[in-house]
């Protein structure tokens, strides 16, 4: 059994060796007859470079959601076929193969993600699943601006409401004509909740997308009064389309949303070492 045990090493920063928990990581892997090495990725290239190897098993030592994200991105993309190919046995309702299988292994923090999915987090841990093999599937979330989510995306909340065009599959959640306070497009329950409010239930294996928009009405015939209503739907495609700028949060990476962008479920692309 070979594994290589990856972390991501910001390019600007000092480095200050391995972690101690990746050393625990090794010591437990040897013991169960692996071999393993460690590298250290500062690029994208790097991070291609350490998971080339089909015949090794992939441990990530990562402290956030963004860190998993990274990696898992550059997974997809290796394994994306051609534009002009589509590879014969390729599941139904995909774009990519199965990735190759991925453990997290947490370092100061353990990752939203982790958590959410249910994977071992301490060191003994993680090597008895890596070493057992036992590989659990989840759904992908890709979207058209070549990014990837694992957990989910918010768009908005807080007190900025914004407008804009949302619809999943043939559903149309907002038209456009009204304010949104929040939508959350969610695979996992990393987003399900904004400002309090629960709008999504998601279930990260179930080849759906949960999308979910919190819209304010004026409800009562004669004392009208503000509340909030949350429209919800479960598809494969959600597009987003903004009048104008909103802040979104995808896997714990912050940016500004000003087009229109289509989110998809790939339905058990993920592969996690899990006990």
């Amino acid at each position: 059994m070979n594994v290589v045990v990856l972390t991501l090493v910001e390019s600007d920063c000092s480095n200050p060796g391995p972690r101690t928990q990746a050393l625990h990581l090794a010591d437990e892997l040897k013991a169960r007859g692996a071999s393993v090495r460690a590298v250290e990725a500062r690029t994208p290239e790097d991070v291609d470079a350490a998971v080339a190897d089909p015949q090794e098993r992939i441990v990530l030592a990562a402290d956030t959601d963004e860190q998993v994200n990274a990696v898992v991105a550059r997974l997809t993309r290796l394994a994306m076929p051609a534009p002009s190919k589509r590879p014969e046995g390729l599941p139904e309702g995909r774009t990519v193969p199965d990735l190759p299988a991925l453990a997290v292994l947490p370092l100061g923090t353990v990752p939203g993600i982790v958590v959410r999915l249910g994977l071992p987090e301490k060191p003994a841990e993680v090597a008895e699943a890596v070493a057992a093999g036992a590989v659990r599937r989840t759904d992908l979330m890709r979207h058209d601006g070549g990014g990837v989510a694992v957990d989910g995306v918010r768009l908005g909340g807080g007190d900025r409401p914004w407008r804009g065009v949302v619809n999943l599959d043939d559903v149309v959640l907002a038209d456009g004509s009204e304010q949104i306070l929040a939508c959350v497009v969610a695979n996992a329950d990393g987003y399900a909740a904004a400002d309090d409010m629960v709008l999504a239930e998601p279930d990260p294996a179930d080849g759906r997308i949960d999308v979910a928009v919190a819209v304010p009405v004026m409800a009562g015939r004669f004392r009208k009064r503000l509340r909030i209503e949350v429209r919800r739907a479960r598809g494969r495609a959600v597009a987003v389309h903004p009048a104008d700028t909103v802040t979104y949060v995808q896997d714990g990476l912050a940016g500004q949303l000003a087009r229109k962008r289509t989110w998809w479920v790939e339905p058990g692309a993920a592969g996690w070492y899990a006990a």
